[in-house]
């Protein structure tokens, strides 16, 4: 005999992840993971440097529906330049839970090729009819995690030109300098001095023009002897 299940409320605890599928080549992974029921859909908080093992411990509060056991769970690697990285995937059913009154296992997951990509741990707990928040404060991992939306941007976008344009003015904490703290150059630098020293001037005035060569009597022969002598 099947119980019926419209209306229970469980108490769904993200544990941890166990040998998750690696993503990153040179630094450690950041995982999250994610929970759809219906349409209602969760997020855990970002693991950073989870790797493969990453720890959570975040809880969920589902409130069931008739025909809708299952539950479906993926695991994200978060990155900050580019897409998130997909891990792996997988189904969690929920029947156990609140016939039982608790379900803590292991849920394999399943990259997009089929291929395992690790393991999920999922630790349930019937809890209708008592406080969401616990019975009596056992069970307690954490605070619930906020609906998922959606992926945040991977970026801001930066603000619009009238922020930060002339004539939204110089932004808080700015002093611009003083025109005198800059050392101008003087408009009408100083003129060398007319006495200034140059070439001395040619104290002889012009040489005079060169004579003759070679220049005439510059020889004296004995009177009365011819050159050249007369052959003995």
């Amino acid at each position: 005999m099947s119980i019926p299940v419209q209306g229970q409320v469980i108490e769904v605890t993200v544990v941890g992840c166990n040998q998750l599928k690696n993503t990153e080549w040179i630094s450690k992974q950041d995982p999250y993971v994610c929970l759809e029921y219906g349409h209602t859909k969760y997020r855990t908080r970002t693991c950073q440097d989870g790797g493969k093992n990453p720890n959570f411990q975040e809880r969920f509060v589902f409130t069931l529906r008739e025909g809708m056991v299952e539950c479906v769970v993926e695991v994200w690697n978060s990155n900050r330049l580019s897409v998130d990285d997909f891990i792996g995937g997988g189904r969690i059913q929920l029947m156990k839970a609140p016939s039982q009154g608790v379900d803590d296992g292991l849920w394999p997951l399943m990259d997009k090729k089929g291929r395992p990509a690790g393991e999920v741990r999922i630790m349930m707990r019937n809890v209708t009819g008592n406080n969401a928040a616990g019975v009596g404060g056992v069970g307690m991992h954490g605070p619930s995690a906020p609906a998922f939306t959606g992926a945040p941007p991977l970026y801001s976008p930066p603000p619009p030109f009238s922020q930060w344009g002339p004539s939204a003015g110089a932004p808080p904490g700015y002093h611009p300098p003083s025109v005198n703290s800059y050392q101008s150059f003087p408009s009408n630098p100083p003129a060398y001095p007319n006495n200034s020293p140059g070439y001395p001037p040619y104290a002889g005035g012009f040489a005079p023009p060169p004579g003759p060569y070679p220049p005439q009597n510059a020889y004296h022969y004995p009177p009365g002897s011819s050159y050249p002598p007369h052959p003995y």
